[in-house]
């Protein structure tokens, strides 16, 4: 029995409903952080919680390390784990402060000469990494590393040195794509949603979206996928579908897609939900405990993504 002035318990989910299969999947699979990101989207948990769970990962250097991205293990800061990071403390509405300001002088210190982030850092030699992820002595600037950084601290009105530079890098990296990737394409998306320069980003979305339908980047008929071909160095099946581009009604490249393209993608997304209540991942499998870790990240995007749309499915 609850105590006196107690909050009252949020009501579970219908039982075998598709939220509720999620929740028991998370619970069964997840770690801590996952587990209490899952509660504050989905269960009233609290923002607090997720950020006492964020706060493992973090380093003295202002990064996060220790696996917070699957695909790269060991306990020093990288890039792609701050980014990780810097996603969830934006999902909970807590992305600024000296939080943020220590992850921006962590970006600086790791920072190429063209004042963008590497992928990579060389800091990982002699850590397990994903065979997809080479570590180099020295990195070049990336777009899929720097772009939805660069974009989360825009979202978020945090000013900072760093992101002159970096925002300029975005913009020219942007603008001069022409044969891409779909996770460089959605690396572009994060960054020119969120960029300040309103008609500059709708009007690099424009030509990034004939850019990807000209190149069959996108699957826009799930039932027919061997029409669209799988990206180089892409796992066989790895496709991407409108979803993936347009992860909200409110991205720029929602206008990409027909309202009959997003509805067959948005039910295939719901239709991928495995026997186990979680989705499944769609790269390339390396090692049993990253693809572990990954599946519960995979699924509380997935029931966002499904959310946003209005597809809900508790």
């Amino acid at each position: 029995m609850a105590e006196s002035g107690a909050s009252p318990l949020p009501p579970a989910p219908p039982a075998r409903s598709p939220l509720f299969r999620a929740e028991q999947f998370v619970w069964l699979t997840a770690r801590v952080l996952e587990q209490r990101l899952f509660a504050y989207h989905f269960l009233h948990g609290t923002p607090d919680a997720v950020e006492a769970a964020l706060d493992a990962y973090r380093n003295e250097d202002g990064g996060y390390g220790h696996a917070l991205e699957p695909d790269l293990r060991g306990p020093v800061s990288q890039p792609l784990h701050t980014a990780h990071a810097l996603r969830v403390l934006d999902a909970i509405g807590r992305c600024g402060g000296q939080r943020v300001e220590r992850v921006c002088r962590y970006l600086t210190s790791v920072s190429t000469a063209d004042g963008a982030l590497p992928a990579i850092h060389p800091s990982q030699r002699g850590y397990p990494t994903a065979p997809f992820l080479p570590v180099l002595d020295d990195p070049p600037s990336d777009l899929l590393a720097t772009g939805p950084v660069v974009g989360l601290l825009h979202r978020n009105e945090v000013w900072h040195a760093w992101l002159f530079r970096a925002t300029d890098f975005c913009w020219q990296a942007v603008e001069s794509l022409e044969k891409s990737h779909p996770y460089e394409v959605e690396a572009a998306v994060a960054f020119l949603d969120s960029a300040p320069d309103r008609p500059r980003a709708e009007a690099a979305a424009d030509r990034l979206g004939r850019l990807v339908r000209e190149q069959r980047l996108a699957a826009l008929d799930p039932d027919d996928l061997e029409a669209y071909p799988v990206a180089p160095g892409y796992a066989p099946g790895e496709h991407h579908f409108p979803h993936d581009f347009a992860k909200s009604p409110e991205s720029l490249a929602r206008a990409w897609f027909t309202d009959d393209e997003m509805a067959r993608s948005l039910d295939h997304l719901a239709a991928e939900q495995r026997e186990d209540g979680g989705w499944p991942i769609r790269w390339r499998q390396w090692a049993p405990a990253p693809a572990l870790e990954a599946r519960p990240l995979v699924t509380i995007e997935a029931l966002r993504t499904l959310r946003a749309y209005g597809r809900f499915m508790g």
